[in-house]
């Protein structure tokens, strides 16, 4: 309690042992610059053998070390945040909350299956706050009459489900988590009200599950609302006119569940789509429920989750205020980042889709730096900071002094009257995309947008509850994973380029460490082409007998062996105090290795294309279902291929080379040839580099050349990665 009486509604603490880890940095910063000035002094003449493997090498390094340089800029001034509800409960009485308005995105019922949308409707909706504060909007980018049908049902399942979890303190509350979680419970009374809420539940998604089974609702069900007459002008997925319903009207506390207690609102909305007119994926999604929203609930915060990330954490809003109405912090604070965590993972994370690191400790340091990212997902904004406020110290929030929406029409003529904030051409001459709302022109708007809005002056917070506040679907293929990185280094770079670069745009608006923390993101894509150098030059001077390194003997060789030792330990160390196994962190280097040599060399490729206006912009949607084999192996953890993909064409080449180079003349050169110790003296560390190679191939070799599953490397695409690699071993050794 501060001397004026202040007791604050959040506490913010600085991680422990940074003295030591920052002399740590430190040490590993000496030995990247020995190993640089080795490099310089020992460039080989013009005319010696691999002068220009060497510079390229160089360069490599160069680029490697600006990379760890942004890496500890995440890591640097960590801090971790823990939230005092039973203040906030104390302090303010729930008349006195803002409203909420929370936004969950759809965009394909294919893809993202109408079943686990509402899963993570229902979970919002249940939501531990006040009802008639509320308000639930669903995008679906699809305009998909069965998803407009799950949704209706879900209204209905409503009235019983939430007062289910209100008395029974349910957790989570999406009701597929919470029935998956749970057996029977033992008190008699509880167990019969279980069993019956499970039954209403089973029946309703056994009818959504027809419904799109068959591709439509049937006829009986069209018949029970008069929102389908709606499709009756829908022509296609991009050509349609604007559907909005409210299909539970909270607004003026009269609609009840079946205990007779206020309903949260609830909103269908599928945007106008026109083929000429661009609709700007995602970004142009929560722009229309921004102004939609503002008619119809006007919350002053707007929470916005993916449709596969149900709330785990039925709390989780009264965190976030704890953080916007602290009287002496709040008022700077634009918006609140939740961790993002997946329920699917497995115990060694065969894809490294846990981003465990990231969760637990990158995103902590640009916490402490001025505030984390805003990721899409799981985040709790301001309104007015999405609509374009610059942060002003004299300006402050009351919270529960709030615009009452529209209300004197009927709900009839109000759906009517807003559906043209919903057009195509609503934002024409307009700052939308622009200064107001999400940002335009780019496949990670979230990005773009949170670091616009702590350019204008404002904070972010990160928070990462021990009950993780909200749970969603990870990749369960390479496919799908190598696609997600794809997009994300490709939009981060696309930043890089735009004229929100952190680079120009964001210096001196935030700190210098924030400014290399976007940076580290925003230079995934460019890595690619040292991670090639590095994965592919090295082995194969193993064929000239070319050393690149310097000797184990010599005292060159204790920086490179002290940077690769003391940064691969402390990664393991990280990986590990953040929760993950040893198998788990291997895995993860070689998702690294994939991902930087393939999904960043496309991700670059379209950037500078789409940069050039050579490439349209797209949104590629990451699966949220798989077939029962597909399921199966990848809860083994056995890597999951099955098609061919032109990144797929580089890993297994990459992945054959580097087997060609070892194998074929390495062992022979050191097990056949007397002069095998003095080679294996000059290559030592190429050999080990080489051999590391192999090693965290070795599931990519049985998906090649063993297994027999769906799952394996389609056979041409092994035959083209060995006549691949034969030809460049056979180029360089014959026309170098």
């Amino acid at each position: 309690m501060g001397s004026d009486g202040y007791v604050p509604l959040f506490e913010t603490k600085k991680v422990k042992g940074s003295v030591i880890y920052k002399l740590f940095a430190v040490s590993i910063f000496v030995g990247i610059c020995l190993i640089l000035v080795y490099r310089y002094i020992h460039i080989p003449r013009e005319g010696e053998g691999g002068r220009w493997a060497w510079v390229g090498l160089f360069v490599a390094e160069l680029w490697f070390s600006l990379f760890w340089v942004c890496t500890q800029a995440v890591r640097w001034n960590r801090v971790y945040r823990c939230t005092f509800k039973d203040r906030l409960s104390q302090r303010y009485d729930e008349v006195e909350f803002p409203r909420v308005d929370v936004f969950v995105c759809t965009a394909d019922p294919t893809i993202e299956p109408p079943i686990l949308v509402i899963n993570t409707v229902l979970s919002v909706l249940a939501y531990d706050y006040p009802a008639e504060k509320l308000s639930v909007y669903l995008s679906d980018d699809a305009g998909s009459n069965i998803t407009f049908y799950a949704l209706l049902e879900a209204s209905h399942f409503a009235k019983e489900w939430i007062p289910y979890c209100k008395k029974f303190r349910v957790e989570p509350r999406s009701p597929e988590a919470y029935f998956l979680s749970i057996s029977d419970p033992n008190d008699v009374n509880e167990a019969k009200e279980f069993e019956a809420i499970k039954k209403l539940y089973e029946d309703m998604e056994n009818r959504i599950k027809r419904a799109t089974k068959i591709g439509r609702p049937t006829e009986e069900q069209r018949s029970k609302h008069k929102g389908f007459s709606q499709w009756d002008s829908y022509s296609s997925i991009r050509d349609h006119d604007t559907i909005l319903q409210i299909l539970i009207d909270g607004r003026d506390g009269k609609a009840r569940d079946i205990e007779g207690c206020s309903l949260p609102t609830l909103v269908y909305l599928a945007r106008e789509k026109k083929p000429q007119h661009p609709h700007n994926f995602k970004a142009g999604a929560m722009n229309a429920l921004i102004r939609v929203s503002g008619k119809i609930s006007n919350g002053k915060i707007i929470h916005n989750v993916d449709c596969d990330m149900y709330s785990n954490n039925s709390k989780s809003v009264r965190d976030a205020l704890c953080f916007f109405m602290d009287e002496e912090k709040g008022q700077e604070v634009a918006f609140v980042q939740f961790s993002e965590s997946f329920q699917n993972v497995t115990k060694n994370e065969i894809y490294g889709s846990s981003f465990r690191v990231a969760i637990e400790v990158e995103f902590h340091g640009m916490d402490g730096n001025g505030g984390p990212q805003y990721i899409g997902t799981g985040c709790f904004h301001r309104r007015d900071t999405l609509c374009g406020r610059k942060f002003d110290k004299e300006c402050t929030s009351t919270w529960y002094k709030e615009n009452d929406p529209e209300s004197e029409e009927s709900l009839h003529e109000l759906e009517a009257k807003w559906k043209v904030l919903a057009s195509c051409t609503y934002e024409e001459n307009t700052q939308w995309g622009n200064e107001i709302g999400l940002k335009y022109g780019c496949s990670v708007e979230d990005v773009i947008t949170g670091l616009s809005i702590q350019c204008k002056g404002w904070k972010s917070v990160y928070f990462n509850p021990e009950r993780k506040a909200f749970l969603g679907l990870a990749p369960i293929t390479m496919p799908q994973t190598l696609v997600q990185h794809k997009r994300w280094s490709e939009g981060n770079f696309l930043i890089l380029l735009s004229k929100y670069s952190p680079a120009w745009y964001a210096l001196g608006k935030i700190s210098f460490a924030l400014q290399l923390g976007y940076l580290k993101y925003s230079l995934w894509a460019p890595s690619c082409f040292a991670a090639l150098y590095y994965c592919i030059i090295p082995s194969l001077y193993l064929l000239k007998d070319v050393s690149l390194f310097p000797q184990y003997w010599s005292l060159w060789f204790i920086p490179f062996a002290y940077v690769i030792s003391a940064k691969y330990s402390y990664s393991l160390v990280e990986f590990l105090w953040s929760g993950g196994t040893i198998l788990g962190w291997w895995n993860e280097q070689r998702i690294w290795l994939y991902t930087r040599t393939s999904s960043y060399l496309f991700g670059f490729i379209d950037a500078i294309l789409k940069s050039a206006g050579f490439n349209d912009e797209a949104f590629v949607i990451t699966a949220k279902v798989a077939e029962e084999d597909v399921s199966e192996r990848y809860q083994k953890e056995t890597l999951e291929f099955g098609a061919s993909s032109p990144m797929f064409t580089i890993i297994t080449t990459l992945a054959v080379l580097n087997f060609f180079c070892f194998f074929g003349l390495v062992v022979m050169k050191i097990t056949m040839d007397a002069a095998g110790v003095r080679y294996l003296d000059r290559m030592a560390l190429q050999i080990l580099l080489c051999v590391v190679m192999v090693l965290i191939n070795w599931p990519l070799y049985q998906a090649l050349f063993f297994r027999q599953d769906k799952g394996k490397m389609p056979g041409s695409l092994t035959l083209q990665s060995i006549g691949f690699a034969l030809l460049a071993c056979a180029c360089f050794v014959y026309l170098q």
